[in-house]
């Protein structure tokens, strides 16, 4: 895919969507961290249901460990891997207290020396909570990543490198949110929309047409 095909893409999405935002319930850097956290292997929609409750009574390092680990498992535990989750959480609580005064660090290097915070999970902290242009490979952004022709690659890595040194700069800090509503809402990973699809005309999915023509074009 040539660089006009990418403007043209993330132009219409910017278009359509100009300030684009985590679907996870936040409303501090502490309590994205959190969700983030909590969200792996998990819905955005399990993870606010989880953490409007929580948030209520306990969304500072302070207050969750006071709260401690076992209370806290209790209440995460419509999550998947909750147990390991309220571990990981309570260690990062104890850890931003006596290292970082109790806020979430800026830098990749200390938000990875975190317990359960890999790579992903600081790129998504350092885009929606800091405003720097990372990007988080999950897999809805590696899909259409590799389906559409954006940035194609054989891991996660390759695909996050690719995007950054192919997205125009001037969509880079939205471009984290757009491609993983674009994975999440249209570009699915059973049977992409492709009769609906906003970019369908400078996508290189091989299948698109096929696809269209079965489901019917909407116009």
């Amino acid at each position: 895919m040539n660089r006009e095909k990418r403007t043209k893409i993330f132009s219409i999405w910017q278009k359509h969507n100009a300030n684009p935002t985590s679907d996870l319930k936040y409303e501090t850097p502490f309590e994205l961290l959190v969700a983030v956290v909590l969200s792996a292997q998990a819905t955005d929609v399990a993870v606010n249901k989880v953490t409007q409750v929580l948030f209520l009574h306990a969304n500072t390092p302070h207050a969750l460990l006071d709260l401690g680990e076992e209370s806290l498992a209790a209440q995460i535990q419509s999550i998947g891997l909750y147990k390991a989750k309220a571990a990981h959480i309570i260690k990062t609580c104890e850890l931003l207290i006596s290292r970082y005064n109790g806020e979430v660090p800026r830098t990749r290097e200390e938000l990875e020396s975190l317990p359960g915070v890999g790579r992903k999970t600081a790129n998504v902290i350092l885009n929606t909570a800091f405003g720097l242009p990372t990007i988080a490979v999950d897999t809805h952004i590696f899909r259409v990543g590799n389906r559409t022709k954006i940035a194609p690659g054989k891991n996660p890595r390759e695909v996050e490198d690719r995007l950054i040194k192919f997205v125009p700069e001037e969509f880079r800090l939205g471009a984290h949110h757009w491609l993983i509503l674009h994975g999440r809402y249209v570009c699915k990973a059973r049977r992409p929309l492709c009769e609906t699809c906003q970019i369908f005309e400078y996508c290189e999915y091989g299948q698109k047409h096929k696809i269209r023509r079965q489901f019917g074009e909407v116009v």
